[in-house]
């Protein structure tokens, strides 16, 4: 079971990915994780992904899908996995596809959580954290900035979703209503698609 989750910010993809891979069996797999993995453990592609972050800029897609193709490769993930936060780009969705096909595999679903634009900025800038014993918004989830991350997923990786669709890979989710609402929703698409 391959499984890439896509959806934008606030749209419940973190939740949903551990849960879902909980429930299939697999794990879950996010960039950020990949990345703090490979920065930490001083691997090549780490060195060479922090040299790109500390000047500020983006990691290069071969780097980034390299790193991935590296984690898809481990033992845990040889019987699927669920990819949460990548591919972000049609090149690398292109990229993901030809590295699965050289470990001999191929995604068998990708999952996109819908979500409307005032809910999402609702969701996100209802966010709180406590700091020193008061709670704090986060300043990425002010709703100027909660409007410009979700135009940057419109703009970047919204066209994911006609890029798997026309692959005859997608399934839309609704990812309004209770967490468990929106699980029952994921797995009886995976299960349409026999995927689960």
């Amino acid at each position: 079971m391959r499984v890439v989750l896509l959806g934008p910010p606030g749209a419940g993809k973190g939740t949903q990915a551990q849960i879902i891979a909980g429930q299939l069996g697999v794990p879950a797999i996010s960039t950020g994780d990949i990345f703090r993995a490979n920065v930490s453990g001083e691997t090549e592609l780490g060195v060479q992904a922090k040299s790109y972050m500390d000047a500020g800029d983006l990691v290069p897609d071969e780097i980034t899908v390299a790193m991935v193709k590296d984690r898809l490769a481990e033992t845990d993930a040889k019987g699927g996995f669920l990819l949460d936060g990548f591919p972000r780009t049609i090149a690398q969705a292109e990229q993901l596809r030809d590295s699965l096909r050289e470990l001999g595999h191929g995604l068998d679903c990708v999952l996109e959580l819908v979500v409307d634009e005032d809910e999402l900025v609702r969701r996100l800038s209802g966010r709180r954290m406590l700091v020193d014993g008061q709670w704090v918004q986060r300043s990425d989830d002010e709703p100027e900035t909660v409007r410009h991350r979700l135009q940057v997923y419109r703009e970047q990786t919204a066209p994911l979703s006609g890029w798997y669709e026309g692959e005859g890979l997608l399934s839309r989710i609704d990812a309004i209503g209770a967490v468990e609402e929106v699980t029952q929703r994921a797995m009886s698409a995976l299960e349409a698609r026999g995927s689960a």
